[in-house]
């Protein structure tokens, strides 16, 4: 898939512009922009940190329902010690920051993946944030940390099994419905537009089933790079894309 050449005059308030009710980001190029200014990789980490308010901020702007952003994978405790450390670091100071803030702007926040291997100030951060903004009825805000998709699939196969020995309920009465509610993801609709930053062109392992019809959207800006702009760039591009979900129009 190539890289999309945006509409000018974009005004995405217009009645026939079609709004994504589920946007999923990979935050790509944090390493690659600081590397580019000569700076530490922690600088490209915490300027990501930095994006990650400006877009949140646009999504209530722009009432998106859900926005969920790939924080940490599975496979991102192969990197450095020092480098996961400084990530979990960035993440509580994130949200010792900004809980507050967010939940005044009514967005709930949620935290999709396995938390048995994270830090506990991590686990009581994640604990904290939820219970705090539970109630809230604006945007959605899913942050996948220590979340692989495939992992995702796999517990939700469990939970399947294990209601079928318990006999709540029969391997035919099994439905994609069903199965769904099993997922991290449980209650928010499937992703609309799946953004990735930094001109890679993959979706490395995230949200496999969620993603089934989503619409790709690669960019190459980097993401301490992506903003309010950028983000009515992916939304224009989705909006003038043809949706047939495997049918015709």
């Amino acid at each position: 898939m190539g890289y999309y050449m945006p509409s000018k005059n974009i005004d995405i308030t217009e009645k026939s512009v079609k709004i994504p009710q589920h946007i999923a980001i990979i935050m790509d190029g944090n390493g690659r922009w600081a590397q580019k200014r000569g700076l530490p990789r922690s600088a490209g980490h915490k300027a990501g940190a930095d994006a990650v308010e400006r877009v949140v901020r646009a999504c209530v702007e722009l009432e998106i329902p859900v926005l969920t952003v790939f924080a940490f994978s599975t496979e991102n405790w192969k990197r450095p010690a020092t480098e996961v450390s400084l990530l979990m670091q960035l993440l509580l100071e994130y949200l010792q920051r900004k809980v507050k803030i967010m939940a005044e702007q009514n967005i709930k926040i949620r935290f999709l993946g396995e938390r048995e291997n994270l830090p506990e100030k991590i686990k009581t951060a994640i604990g904290r944030t939820e219970d705090y903004t539970k109630e809230n009825t604006g945007l959605v805000f899913n942050i996948a940390l220590n979340y692989g998709g495939q992992q995702e699939i796999l517990h939700g196969v469990k939970e399947m099994a294990q209601a079928v020995v318990a006999g709540e309920c029969s391997v035919e009465e099994i439905t994609k419905e069903r199965f769904a509610a099993c997922l991290y993801t449980e209650g928010v609709p499937e992703v609309d537009l799946m953004i990735r930053t930094s001109g890679e062109q993959r979706i490395s392992n995230f949200l496999l089933w969620q993603m089934a019809y989503a619409e790709l959207y690669f960019t190459e800006t980097y993401w301490p790079d992506f903003d309010k702009d950028a983000l009515l760039r992916a939304i224009d591009a989705y909006g003038n894309r043809e949706r047939r979900l495997g049918g015709l129009q």
